[in-house]
């Protein structure tokens, strides 16, 4: 058996398999790098997005004399 240069597991794909995993993992979207997924920053900015929202929500409702 070949060595495995990512893992000491045993290998559950065959050889041609693991080829054109390889092959679409690099080419298209697929190959491009990206930064890793931050989900505290998408909370904080939704939260940001909401409160800015509701702040001109208000200044709009104070301006007509609604508020």
């Amino acid at each position: 058996m070949d060595e495995d240069t990512h893992t000491d597991t045993p290998q559950k794909l065959s050889d041609s398999d693991q080829a054109k995993v390889d092959a679409f993992l690099a080419r298209g979207v697929n190959s491009v790098d990206r930064k890793p997924f931050r989900p505290l920053f998408l909370i904080f900015l939704l939260m940001a997005v909401v409160a800015g929202f509701s702040l001109l929500s208000q200044g709009i409702a104070q301006w007509a004399g609604i508020y």
